[in-house]
């Protein structure tokens, strides 16, 4: 999938988060996975960037983002 494609559902199934608070998330993952943090996805991790990586594991879910709920329920 692309880029634009997983931002896209990223944003689309979170809608109280936008492109910024995704950056932010995408960085912090990305470098917890350069300084050794194994993925979540069971791909070939060392074939693909880690902020590539890291935009895929929360598009598929598999990374919690906390602080970015929507505290209005």
């Amino acid at each position: 999938m692309k880029i634009e494609e997983l931002t896209a559902k990223v944003l689309n199934e979170n809608p109280s988060m936008d492109r910024y608070k995704l950056a932010i998330a995408v960085a912090k993952r990305s470098e917890e996975l350069d300084n050794g943090a194994t993925s979540k996805l069971s791909v070939n991790s060392s074939s693909i960037k880690s902020t590539d990586l890291a935009l895929m594991e929360i598009a598929e879910g598999l990374i919690s983002i906390e602080g970015f709920n929507d505290s209005k329920h």
